[in-house]
């Protein structure tokens, strides 16, 4: 009985670290592709605290997708108004229903200095899709995970 009681621990505590392994697939690096020109736009560090998820731009690149950026978004109002872009958070603390990240104005693109509410989810392991959207008007890209 007594190992009974043992295995089922032991199995419960498997699958609890299982389960928050998968829940913790989006965090990491991801590199974000323009769904107008296909080129790289930027890296963004995906995190979790208390169970939202967040991102901060590490790199950009110009339009060409090649040359390295260090641009102030100048669009943006607020805080972040002529603020560096590199560094800046811009996923902002999204909640998990299923497997969908979600939340109302929770991305920033700061070429345009607007909010989208936003939906991410793992399309496989290294690759995610963010759909912003203002209404019903919206706009998909595909990130892809950086491996070190």
């Amino acid at each position: 009985m007594k190992r009974f009681k043992l295995s089922m621990l032991l199995l419960a505590a498997l699958l609890f670290a299982v389960g928050q392994v998968v829940g913790q697939d989006v965090v990491g690096k991801w590199k974000t592709i323009d769904d107008e020109s296909g080129n790289q736009k930027s890296i963004v560090q995906l995190w979790m605290i208390g169970g939202k998820l967040y991102g901060k731009v590490l790199q950009t690149w110009d339009d060409d997708g090649v040359t390295p950026t260090d641009k102030l978004c100048d669009k943006c109002t607020g805080a972040n108004k002529d603020k560096r872009v590199i560094g800046m958070t811009i996923v902002l603390g999204l909640g998990k229903s299923g497997d969908i990240w979600k939340g109302k104005k929770g991305i920033l693109d700061p070429k345009k200095g607007t909010y989208y509410d936003v939906k991410i989810w793992l399309e496989d392991p290294n690759t995610l899709t963010v759909r912003g959207s203002i209404g019903p008007i919206g706009r998909k890209q595909t990130w892809h995970r950086v491996t070190d």
